[in-house]
């Protein structure tokens, strides 16, 4: 019964993720930016209710930028989450544009993607971050660098907050958590660690009973002449809280 209704979820969600690339190729470039965005955020909304996933968000996510949102990482769908919560732009790593279906449509929205490996490329990326910036957008970092199991932080990675320092632009903490519907409990299926493939990950959610995708927004704080690993500190120890009061 569970494989026959991921079954169903499956197709589901393959045909609502052609129809947004559909929709970005052709329709993109009719809209104002206004109209993206609502298109972009209902999209996410009624993907996560074809795969039974409520979303709850707590906090104030920004209704405009400038904001550098950091969020902790835990599977593919907190880009999924965030999408509905608030317009924003994101920064991935350069293999997330070789996912199937997804990462085509992450190109396509707009995501900077950066090869973690080279600093070249980082500064680059850090470049480009503070132009949107100060051009007054929403950008998301996921600054543990990978995914985890969602139970425990990993250590943020500094160099991507240096954006937010040229920009004079306020951070954000964001946390992220799935939990089961019925019983609370912190769930591991969407997570997407180790050896994970993207499919095995998706299965997992798929095969899962109902689940919510918690996205908890803290208080922004501008960089007020911190150095970029002190803001990273502060952040992480921010997005920590968060997590625990949830």
């Amino acid at each position: 019964m569970k494989t026959a209704l991921a079954t169903w979820k499956l197709a589901r969600l393959a045909a609502h993720i052609a129809q947004g690339q559909w929709t970005v190729a052709f329709g993109f470039p009719k809209f104002s930016a206004a109209q993206k965005e609502h298109t972009i955020k209902a999209w996410a909304l009624d993907l996560l209710k074809l795969i039974d996933i409520n979303l709850i968000v707590k906090g104030t996510p920004p209704g405009h930028g400038p904001v550098l949102l950091a969020a902790n990482h835990i599977s593919w769908l907190d880009m999924i989450a965030l999408m509905a919560s608030c317009p924003n732009r994101f920064v991935a790593k350069a293999e997330v544009r070789r996912w199937p279906l997804l990462g085509g449509l992450a190109a396509a929205t707009g995501t900077l993607f950066v090869t973690r490996e080279s600093p070249r490329d980082a500064v680059r990326v850090v470049h480009q971050m503070a132009e949107h910036l100060k051009a007054d957008e929403v950008l998301t970092i996921f600054p543990e660098g990978t995914t985890s199991n969602g139970v425990q932080l990993l250590p943020f990675h500094a160099n991507l907050f240096q954006a937010a320092i040229s920009a004079n632009a306020p951070v954000q903490p964001v946390a992220l958590q799935f939990s089961d519907v019925s019983s609370g409990l912190t769930s591991l299926a969407p997570c997407y660690i180790n050896d994970d493939t993207l499919l095995q990950s998706l299965w997992r959610t798929l095969k899962a009973p109902p689940l919510c995708a918690v996205v908890s927004f803290g208080e922004p704080q501008r960089p007020c002449g911190r150095d970029r690993r002190a803001l990273a500190r502060e952040t992480q120890a921010a997005v920590e809280a968060l997590r625990k009061a949830t």
